[in-house]
C-alpha cells in the first residue's frame, strides 16, 4: 500500500513538473535544439518554439493536428508561455496569432468545423504548397481528392449543369481533375527544385573560383 502511494505521488510530481507555466531552464527546443523562442507547451506537456512546431505541422496533413515529435501524441492545443501575452514585439505577436489559429482549428465539435470552413483558403494554400513539395507525403493527394468529392456533391445539389461529363459522371470528372492538378503541381515542384539546385551549384562554383584566385 505504501509503495502504491509513493508511486502515485511520484507520477503526480512528474505531471506537475511537466505542466509548468514556463519551460525548464536547462531544456531546449527538441526541433531546433536552440533556446526557446516564443515557448509553447503542447497538451502532452512538451515544450517547443512556437514557430518550430508550426513549421513542423506544415509538413504534415493540412486537416489533421500535428503529432508531437517526442511522443507522437496529437497536439490539439498549444499553450504559449504566460509572460508572452504582455509582449508587443511584432514577430512574437505574429507567432501567437498563428498559435491561436492552430488551436481554433482543432478545438473539436461544431466550432471546430466552422473554423475549418472559415480557414478554407488557408487549408487550400497549405495543400497546394505541400503538393508542390517533392519530399511531401501522399496525404495531400487524399485530401485533394476528398475536396473534389465535396465539390461534386455541392455541384449535384445545385441546379447548374454546365460541366460536360462524357457519360462518366460528375464525381469522376472532379476526381480526375483533382488527380491531374496534383500531377501538374508535383511536376512544377520538381522543376522548381531542379532550378534551385542549379542556382546553388552556380553560386558554389562562383565561390570556388573566387577562392582559387
Amino acid at each position: 500500500m505504501e509503495t502504491e502511494v509513493k508511486e502515485r505521488n511520484f507520477e503526480e510530481s512528474r505531471g506537475n513538473k511537466r505542466f509548468t507555466e514556463t519551460p525548464p531552464d536547462d531544456d531546449c527546443c527538441p526541433i531546433c535544439f536552440g533556446s526557446f523562442t516564443v515557448p509553447c507547451r503542447s497538451n502532452c506537456g512538451h515544450w517547443y518554439c512556437g514557430s518550430c512546431i508550426l513549421q513542423f505541422w506544415n509538413y504534415s496533413s493540412a486537416s489533421m493536428p500535428c503529432k508531437c515529435p517526442m511522443c507522437a501524441c496529437k497536439i490539439v492545443n498549444l499553450m504559449p508561455e504566460a509572460s508572452l501575452q504582455q509582449q508587443q514585439d511584432q514577430e512574437v505577436t505574429q507567432v501567437l496569432k498563428s498559435v491561436q489559429r492552430y488551436n481554433l482549428l482543432f478545438v473539436g465539435g461544431a466550432l471546430g468545423y466552422i473554423q475549418k470552413l472559415r480557414q478554407l483558403p488557408f487549408f487550400m494554400k497549405k495543400i497546394f504548397r505541400g503538393l508542390m513539395d517533392p519530399d511531401a507525403n501522399d496525404t495531400y493527394i487524399a485530401e485533394m481528392r476528398l475536396f473534389a468529392m465535396l465539390l461534386s456533391i455541392i455541384y449535384r445539389a445545385t441546379p447548374f449543369d454546365f460541366l460536360p461529363t462524357g457519360g462518366v459522371g460528375i464525381g469522376r470528372v472532379f476526381d480526375f481533375s483533382a488527380i491531374t492538378l496534383v500531377l501538374i503541381l508535383r511536376l512544377v515542384g520538381i522543376y522548381r527544385r531542379r532550378q534551385l539546385m542549379q542556382r546553388v551549384r552556380q553560386v558554389a562554383t562562383v565561390e570556388l573560383l573566387r577562392e582559387g584566385t
